[in-house]
């Protein structure tokens, strides 16, 4: 008896360390392609407030604030190829 109870302890403990597991990985944050699209949604001025909502609630606002500079930088260079190909040397 002592060593059925004993086994249904410890599935248990599984079931709960796995359980305790998943939960930090769902309110870590956001995924990489949620993080992009709140970039560019909130760069076009298109962005839901459900997903404002959403981003404001992250604990750090880091990631954002890196995105914001990158897509800058990448958004200006972009511009900078394209009028240097349209126009003549």
């Amino acid at each position: 008896m002592k060593s059925a109870e004993t086994e249904n302890r410890s599935s248990d403990d599984t079931v709960a360390g796995s359980k305790a597991e998943k939960q930090p990985e769902e309110t870590s944050g956001l995924s990489m392609l949620s993080l992009i699209g709140s970039i560019f949604a909130a760069a076009f001025g298109v962005q839901s407030s459900k997903a404002r909502e959403r981003d404001f609630s992250q604990r750090s606002p880091l990631p954002f604030i890196i995105g914001g500079v990158l897509f800058g930088i990448l958004f200006v260079v972009t511009l900078v190829v394209v009028v240097s190909m349209v126009l003549p040397d």
